[in-house]
């Protein structure tokens, strides 16, 4: 039987091409996929521990780390290196150009450090110092030249003295780059010595800093015994592995979601279903048509569990060469986009090569062969039943028997219903927060989205023909040709089913996903409003005074700044934490804030505040100094709203209650559509200039964040062009095998008049109407599942907002249509050349 299923497989191999292609091009899909989603969580990862450098481990403490702990942690066993995280800034002046700059120390080890030396070298004593270019050019210094930085140390708990300004000369040695973009949200960053780093910052020890975070390198394959000492030496601590406190962070920016590697396993999800409906309903027609050569064998002398062997060994074989030659196709496109994608400017920094995990090749393989092997079960079942004799014959078309259409229906019915109601209650948990952790709303929601989809194709068999003839009812006056395709559609079910079922299942894909890309686009847009509300902040070094009217007059006049509102700023405390808090009127709201969230509340009347401290909408604010010691006023209880930022927003009333004075005043800028937040940043600085001034550009985080997602639906593109190419074949061939299967049909009517023009149009009017309807159920299936898996895939992370692509959308509809006819008349002209009595001829 080995010989001869690999006999047939080569005189079938016409036929056989055509499902190998489905299997390849699913195959390539899930590699595509898995690949893309590894590009989009290691993305991800990169972009929120940018400033953790390439560190093993991370050591995690909510009440910050001292000289000892950093002293301990060095001397474990195992580690090369270990920094803290520490958030500083001083004055640099050269000549009479001054500004504020962030400071990064140098790292103990390679691995940890963040800035790369371009030009000259790193600072080696503490009296040495590189800078960015950028700002290198704004304070006119080269390398070599002298430089004077100006810090104020942090106050004494023990002395009443305000401490001193101090100054000393530097050397700058160097110019770096911030290739991850740790701190663009500054504008960039100086590196300088961990002495210099923490003296400058104003603070005399690593205590006296209180940094949250260790950055620890170690030595190779120990990282593990090292984290387990660790722990062990620090057991209020979380000691965790770089990937883990990205997840950490990434989950915390989705509110409780693991919002990236969730959009992954839902992309990886859907690849799976569709794949496997397009290769089943594929290579079940093939498997169909060969009903008669299966009976021949019975005849003589095949045992019905040979031939059934042998047509799995078939499938197999096919399932594994064509699953392999799409797994080589899914990575060679993903390399090829990710080398396409390296050489174009996107601002966020991607793998250029592509990474071959396990599941990235085995999963393909597995499915492709697996799917293949289960969708020739139930033809070489129904094949091997038939008696040899009755299979011999002339095969009707199909009818459905009523017991089996009545089955059909009440399966059809609960796992709609049953997949439509789970469905809705995953977005239902999304929104109620329950589960999100263990991702229990996404499984959820995969699982009723995969049912109610299964139960729609499985019943399209009762209803898909009838929705084409109603919509066929309507060109019947186009003709005889329109009026016999109009009722082809109805006449065969079954074949009306599955060519119209191929073509939804892809629209439905590409629909979803177009849909639930853009909505998450909005979606994660309105976060990140929320998150920096203001695009560009400028406050005094000092706590008392403010910001000169001269910078902001040369703020407002930088290319690139739409608005400047100078707003009151003052100290709270508020659940044992000091926060800034800036008093914004209704015009400023209007003016510097982002439309969304912040801006929203505030014209509402309702203050904002950190996340941490609202409790059932009100919370309990003081009035401070900047150190938070002394109140400077009584505790007031106010309307109050949460917010994704670290400040408070206060309306005009709430400043009044509180007893907020004007006489400290911080400037908030907004950015005009369109300028790019680095190159405004730059400018800003340079308006600056010598005042005693530090910037923070929201705006710049801002845009990376939205950079990195127009990289993550970029991906979402290739992956629908995938799809696209995959709904294309599939249609392709179910129609083509549909006209093969019609030959003696399309002869007769020949033989009975109908010319070759009028048998073309016939078949073309068939082929765009089947396709068509079929396109316009999956436009909306797939509007309603790609607003249902965004709603729970985002639904944590604020208001969801539903987006539809018009324009994906008909260009979807357009090609389906033009599929449709190609796929028919093609086949439809090779059917009106044949002559007819060829045709009729029983093969």
């Amino acid at each position: 039987m080995l010989r001869l299923t690999l006999a047939q497989m080569r005189r079938s191999l016409g036929r056989l091409v055509a499902a190998g292609v489905a299997i390849a091009l699913g195959a390539a899909f899930v590699a595509a996929t898995l690949v893309a989603g590894d590009v989009i969580t290691r993305t991800g990862y990169d972009a929120v521990t940018a400033s953790y450098g390439d560190a093993d481990l991370v050591v995690a403490g909510d009440d910050g780390f001292s000289d000892e702990d950093l002293a301990q942690v060095r001397g474990t066993a195992g580690v090369r290196g270990a920094d803290p995280v520490l958030i500083g800034f001083t004055r640099l002046s050269h000549g009479a150009r001054e500004t504020s700059e962030r400071l990064v120390a140098t790292p103990s080890d390679p691995r940890l450090g963040t800035l790369e030396v371009v030009e000259g070298a790193s600072p080696a004593g503490d009296d040495e110092i590189a800078l960015s270019a950028a700002t290198a050019e704004r304070l006119g210094a080269g390398i070599g030249d002298e430089l004077r930085v100006t810090w104020w140390p942090v106050p004494d708990d023990a002395s009443e003295d305000e401490p001193a300004e101090q100054s000393s000369d530097v050397r700058l040695v160097g110019l770096v780059e911030d290739p991850a973009g740790a701190w663009s949200q500054y504008g960039g960053a100086a590196l300088v010595s961990p002495g210099s780093a923490l003296r400058w910052s104003g603070y005399r020890s690593v205590e006296d800093a209180g940094p949250l975070r260790l950055l620890v390198a170690t030595d190779p394959d120990r990282a593990d015994a090292v984290r387990a000492a660790l722990q062990a030496q620090l057991p209020s601590a979380s000691v965790l592995t770089r990937d883990e406190a990205a997840a950490e962070s990434v989950e915390e920016i989705g509110n409780g979601g693991n919002v990236l590697v969730m959009v992954a396993l839902g992309f990886a999800a859907v690849a799976l279903l569709v794949a496997a409906l397009v290769i089943a309903n594929t290579f079940q027609v093939i498997v169909a048509q060969r009903t008669r050569t299966l009976a021949l064998l019975r005849c003589v002398g095949a045992r019905r569990g040979q031939l059934r062997a042998s047509v799995l060994l078939e499938a197999a074989v096919l399932g594994v060469g064509a699953s392999l030659a799409g797994l080589l196709l899914g990575v060679g496109l993903a390399q090829a986009a990710l080398s396409v994608l390296s050489r174009i400017d996107l601002g966020v920094p991607l793998p250029t090569t592509v990474t071959l995990t396990p599941a990235v090749v085995l999963l393909p393989l597995l499915l492709g062969t697996a799917v293949t092997v289960l969708a020739a079960l139930v033809p070489a079942r129904i094949a091997t039943r038939v008696p040899p004799i009755a299979a011999l014959r002339p095969v009707d078309a199909p009818t459905l028997r009523a017991g089996a259409g009545r089955v059909r229906l009440v399966l059809s019915l609960l796992l709609t219903v049953g997949g439509v109601a789970l469905l809705l209650g995953a977005v239902a948990m999304a929104a109620a927060g329950v589960g999100v952790g263990q991702m229990l709303p996404l499984l959820v929601g995969v699982l009723g989205g995969a049912a109610s989809f299964v139960g729609i194709l499985l019943g399209a068999v009762l209803w898909l023909p009838r929705v084409v003839s109603g919509v066929g009812a309507v060109l019947r006056r186009g003709g005889p040709s329109t009026r016999l395709a109009a009722a082809n559609t109805i006449r065969n079910p079954r074949r009306t089913a599955a060519t119209s079922t191929a073509l939804l299942i892809g629209v439905t894909l590409v629909a979803m996903m177009s849909t639930g890309a853009a909505s998450a686009r909005v979606s994660l847009a309105q976060e990140l409003d929320e998150r920096y509300p203001v695009d560009v902040l400028l406050a005094p070094t000092d706590d008392e005074g403010s910001v000169p009217a001269e910078v902001e007059r040369r703020v407002a006049d930088t290319p690139g700044i739409d608005a400047v509102v100078r707003v009151p700023t003052a100290y709270v405390s508020a659940d044992d934490s000091l926060l800034a808090a800036f008093v914004v009127d209704d015009d400023a709201a209007r003016t510097v804030l982002a439309e969304e969230g912040v801006a929203a509340a505030l014209l509402d009347g309702v203050s904002v505040v950190p996340d941490w401290v609202e409790a059932d909408g009100r919370a309990s604010m003081t009035l401070t100094d900047a150190s938070g010691e002394s109140e400077l006023g009584p505790p007031v209880d106010l309307e109050v709203r949460a917010g994704r930022n670290g400040e408070v927003y206060l309306t005009s009333e709430a400043a009044r209650a509180l007893g907020v004075q004007a006489d400290r005043t911080v400037l908030l800028a907004s950015m005009a559509p369109g300028a790019g937040a680095g190159d405004v940043l730059a400018g800003v600085q340079e308006a600056v200039g010598d005042a005693d001034v530090y910037v923070v550009s929201g705006g710049t985080e801002r845009e990376g964040y939205e950079r990195a997602i127009d990289t993550l639906l970029a991906v979402v593109v290739g992956l629908l062009a995938v799809a696209v190419v995959i709904a294309l074949v599939g249609v392709a061939n179910t129609l083509s095998l549909s006209v093969i299967e019609r030959r003696r049909e399309s002869a007769t009517l020949r033989a009975i008049g109908l010319s070759r023009r009028g048998l073309r149009w016939m078949l073309a009017v068939e082929g765009m109407l089947i396709a068509g309807v079929g396109a316009a159920l999956g436009v909306g299936l797939g509007l309603f599942y790609g607003w249902a898996g965004a709603a729970t895939v985002f639904g944590t992370t604020g208001d969801l907002h539903l987006a539809v692509p018009w324009s994906d959308l008909g260009i979807v509809l357009a090609v389906a249509l033009l599929a449709g006819l190609v796929a028919s008349v093609l086949p439809g002209r090779s059917a009106a050349r044949t002559p007819a009595v060829a045709a009729l001829a029983v093969d």
